[in-house]
């Protein structure tokens, strides 16, 4: 085999590993954002397929669009496989293709710099050697190339994916924009360089352009860090908003907890006036008995009875607040055409407080009421009961249609934009769970939807 002909093998061999390198990483940091976890390896393929195809078609293609198009086939597979959020899907394979880019140059500029080196050069040139060491100098540099690229491109994808926090939530069109224009930018940088390098006849190996590659490697190291970094403050600021927001529907639920206990105050005050009054109306009503007025009598004790029923209200759950939240939630519940039904407790004498039961209870019912009108036949049923020392709300509601599911939290998404304080129920309660050790679980079987709390009595 001739000297060209086996430094030709080499580059080949270095090339398809390449490719097939770079198509893993690709599959690697596409997999999280879409729900076919398996169809990411399709992406990763379908990459490595057109760069392989391409690199051995025998006619003379541009290497920008050599690699364009490879990008381009992995993210119409990526389209396909997961039909939603096209958007975000843009934002990946720009990102993408802009860091395989940038980190292959930087390490060329790397690996070249190492035939400059006066102990690389001088064995390059030994006669008796001489073929032995081209091969291995070449095939070592290679190596070293093809393994800082790879490395420095997954190093840069995976912390993105590590940082993307989001990564099931609709990207706006206004965030993809954003969050594109740093891999435009290093990409607009990187061709102007490469544009200059070759119409002034640069070659990265020749020393005197030593300054000329350490600012395009400064420019492409900055580039890539730019990316990263914006979609880190990206994210950064998406959980401080969640968290601002989240903190914003506690207080209104705070606020909503006063009320219900004002309303408590009330219905005490209530209650003993008309204790205050009871004697008065024992009196009345033996008078109309002894008067033989018996139907006065009996008319005079049902409106009593309505009246005492009006003020305490049907439900007797153990505590005055829970009692208050049901009885309202029932009543709004009622004017909806709702089927409420509760038999639900509040376990006294234990460590777990009335505010975070009304908290779980809030959330909870105000989420089942929401779904329950969009059925035919709409229920919201609750239910407590204990188990050893862990004490179970069960809150059931009529359900039509099918979930989605955030899997960074474990939680359906909600169909409501988060920008109005919404999609935060389920994530409170189940913040007031694990405050006693507890937990949530969720269950969507025969067209009802099934939320168990479970918390840890002491």
């Amino acid at each position: 085999m001739e000297y060209m002909d086996i430094l030709a093998a080499i580059s080949a061999v270095y090339a398809i590993v390449s490719m097939y390198g770079t198509g893993y990483i690709l599959s690697r940091f596409t997999k999280p954002f879409i729900e076919n976890k398996r169809g990411s390896a399709c992406i990763g393929i379908a990459y490595f397929a057109t760069m392989l195809l391409l690199y051995l078609v025998p006619i003379e293609i541009n290497v920008f669009a050599v690699y364009s198009l490879g990008i381009l086939s992995a993210y119409l597979v990526m389209c396909r496989i997961d039909r939603r959020n096209y958007k975000q899907k843009t934002f990946l394979a720009a990102t993408f293709f802009s860091l395989r880019w940038l980190s292959a140059y930087m390490t060329r500029i790397l690996t070249n710099s190492v035939y400059n080196i006066k102990a690389v050069s001088d064995a390059y040139y030994i006669p008796e050697k001489q073929l032995l060491a081209k091969i291995l100098i070449f095939g070592g540099v290679e190596l070293l190339d093809r393994v800082i690229s790879l490395a420095l491109l997954g190093i840069s994808a995976g912390y993105i994916v590590k940082t993307y926090v989001y990564k099931r939530e609709d990207m706006s069109r206004k965030e993809m924009f954003m969050l594109i224009v740093p891999s435009i930018t290093g990409m607009t940088g990187y061709g102007i360089l490469i544009r200059y390098q070759t119409s002034s006849g640069m070659s990265w190996m020749e020393p005197i352009y030593g300054l000329y590659n350490g600012l395009a490697f400064l420019h492409f190291g900055i580039s890539i860090l730019t990316i990263v970094v914006m979609t880190v403050l990206f994210q950064n600021i998406k959980v401080r908003q969640e968290e601002k927001l989240q903190n914003e529907l506690l207080a209104t639920q705070i606020d909503s907890i006063e009320r219900h206990i004002r309303q408590v105050e009330s219905l005490y005050q209530n209650i003993r006036s008309i204790r205050h009054d009871m004697t008065n109306h024992i009196l009345t009503l033996e008078r109309l008995y002894a008067g033989n007025n018996v139907a006065e009598a009996m008319d005079y004790g049902e409106e009593l009875k309505s009246a005492l029923s009006q003020i305490a209200g049907e439900i007797k759950s153990g505590n005055p607040v829970t009692d208050v939240i049901l009885q309202e939630l029932k009543n709004e519940a009622e004017k909806r055409k709702i089927r409420f039904q509760s038999d639900f407790y509040y376990p006294t004498g234990t460590n777990i407080n009335a505010f975070d039961v009304s908290v779980i209870l809030n959330n909870a019912l105000q989420n089942a009421m929401e779904n329950a009108r969009k059925s035919e036949a709409p229920y919201i049923s609750v239910l407590s009961y204990h188990r050893n020392h862990a004490y179970m709300i069960e809150i059931s509601n009529s359900f039509t249609g099918n979930l989605q599911w955030d899997e960074e939290r474990g939680l359906p998404v909600t169909s409501k934009e988060k920008t109005e304080g919404h999609g935060y129920g389920l994530s409170n309660i189940r913040m007031v769970a694990r405050k006693y050790a507890g937990d949530i679980a969720i269950d969507v079987k025969d067209h009802e939807f099934r939320l168990s709390i479970m918390l840890m009595m002491e």
